[in-house]
Formats: C-alpha cells, sequence, structure tokens
C-alpha cells in the first residue's frame, strides 16, 4: 500500500494536489484560528455563501471566477465589517443579507449567461484533484501574506482576538485591523474553494481548528495543531478519494470529523483518567486521616 501512495506522486495532478493540500492547510489553519478565537463562524459562513455572486458575475462577464469570488467576498467580508459596527444593522442579519445577495446574484448571472450553463460542481463541491499551477502560486502567494502578517501583529491580532477594549486602550487602531483580517479570511475562503468547495470550505476552517481547541488555548499552538491536523486529514482525505473514486473535497471534511472524534475521544479518555487519579488521592488522604 505504501509503495502505491508513493507511485501517486509520478502524476502531476496528484503532486499539485498536495502542494495544494499543505498550502491549504497553512492558510486555513492560521485564518481559521482566528475566525474560531473570535467566534466568528457564521461570518466566515456568509462569505463563503457570498462568494457565489462573484462567481456567476464573473462567468456572466466573461472574467476569471475566482477573479469575481475574490473581489465580491472582500467586499462582503467589508461590508459585514462596517454594517456591524458602524450601523444599527445587527451583525447576524447583515451576514443573513449578503448571504442571500450573494447566492441570489450567482444564480440570476449563471442564468442570464450566453450559450450553455456552466458546470459549477468543481466551485460548489471542490476539486483538489484538478488544482492548476496558477492556483498553487495564487495560494503560495497567499499563505507567505498571511504567515508574515500573522507574525510581525501576532500580539496585536491576540488582543483584538481576545479583549478588543484592551486593544483600544493601547491606541490600537482595532478597526483597520478588523478590516484586514476579515479581508485576509475573505481570500483564504476564495483560494480553498477549488480544495473544498463553497459548500465545504467552512469545515476547513473550523474543524481543525475546534480539534486543536480541545487540547490548548494558546493561539499560537492552536494554530500549529491545526495545520498539523489539516495535513493529516487532507492528505488522508486525498489518498482516500483516489483509489475509493468519491469526491475529493467531501471527503477530506470527512477525515476532518474522523480526527475530531478521535481527539475528543482522546481528551475525554485523559479527562477520566485525571479524575480517577484525583478521587484515588482523596481517597489516599482520608484513610491517613
Amino acid at each position: 500500500m505504501t509503495e502505491t501512495v508513493f507511485h501517486l506522486f509520478q502524476y502531476e495532478f496528484f503532486r499539485n494536489a498536495v502542494w495544494a493540500a499543505l498550502l491549504a492547510s497553512i492558510t486555513c489553519g492560521i485564518a481559521g484560528s482566528y475566525i474560531v478565537a473570535r467566534r466568528m463562524v457564521f461570518i466566515s459562513g456568509g462569505i463563503t455563501h457570498a462568494s457565489f455572486g462573484g462567481i456567476g458575475i464573473a462567468y456572466f462577464l466573461g472574467m476569471n471566477p475566482v477573479a469575481g469570488a475574490a473581489v465580491f467576498s472582500v467586499l462582503s467580508a467589508l461590508g459585514i465589517e462596517y454594517m456591524s459596527g458602524k450601523t444599527n444593522v445587527r451583525e447576524d442579519s447583515a451576514i443573513g443579507i449578503l448571504w442571500s445577495l450573494g447566492m441570489a446574484l450567482g444564480i440570476i448571472f449563471v442564468f442570464m449567461t450566453p450559450g450553455y450553463a456552466p458546470n459549477l460542481m468543481s466551485y460548489l463541491f471542490g476539486s483538489i484533484l484538478t488544482v492548476s499551477h496558477t492556483d498553487l502560486w495564487l495560494m503560495l502567494a497567499l499563505a507567505l501574506v498571511i504567515v508574515l502578517f500573522f507574525t510581525r501583529f501576532y500580539h496585536t491580532i491576540l488582543f483584538i482576538s481576545f479583549d478588543e477594549e484592551y486593544a483600544r486602550s493601547h491606541h490600537i487602531n482595532v478597526n483597520l485591523f478588523k478590516y484586514i483580517l476579515i479581508s485576509l479570511v475573505a481570500l483564504t475562503i476564495v483560494m480553498n474553494i477549488r480544495v473544498v468547495g463553497i459548500i465545504l470550505v467552512i469545515s476547513f476552517l473550523t474543524i481543525p481548528q475546534s480539534a486543536a481547541n480541545l487540547f490548548t488555548k494558546n493561539l499560537s499552538t492552536m494554530m500549529i495543531y491545526s495545520i498539523i491536523i489539516s495535513v493529516i486529514g487532507s492528505m488522508s482525505g486525498i489518498v482516500i478519494s483516489y483509489y475509493l473514486d468519491i469526491p475529493s473535497g467531501a471527503t477530506i471534511i470527512f477525515a476532518f470529523v474522523v480526527l475530531f472524534g478521535i481527539a475528543k475521544g482522546l481528551l475525554t479518555i485523559k479527562t477520566s483518567r485525571g479524575i480517577k487519579r484525583e478521587i484515588k488521592r482523596q481517597d489516599e488522604l482520608e484513610k491517613q486521616h
């Protein structure tokens, strides 16, 4: 089996898929940890579905769908952040409005596109085995930007994630950083649509991070654990999907859920052992007295 797996590396599409999985794990591991730390899962879900509007408009105008999704997603992310912070519109309402608008525009413009309706399955459900060299270069550029930004401004991001008022009291331009961070989240979502699709990309941003959060509350450690879990899950998903001839995006997410279940089980065992040791220690103290 091992020889067979390594044999797959002779195929360019498989090598591209592996690189895509690694880069997706880095970007989603870091951006997703920020999302989970700030409890912004619903926001990222809204941005994800709003991106479909950009894909539909791009198809109608004859542009690159990923470029259209990127522009629309960033504008939607900034709109959500602005509406929830500067207007009387509640955050969940703003997300719902832009979520619905994006999906509606996507459907309308795809329907209006001349000729045959484009096949959007790869954008809805992902196809990591069809990732191109251009996709990889774009994912690499985004990974470098995210790593450099989070490394340079880690403490500022930490303050904003857990104590926004403390950050403001230290004269940090919180709003600017929130706009930049939500834009990076939007770009992360768009760049990984080809990997797992619009429907499933939210899972790439939350499941490994939630598993990592079971073992640590430290943001930087959580990012590292998330990347490791993402790499293991995505690589497992690629190999399994190839041999079983099933959709790669869905298989990757299923692998993430399995890993989360394993992590939860290990934590439960560890906790139960700790409780048993504590009960035993209490019994021994009572006997001594």
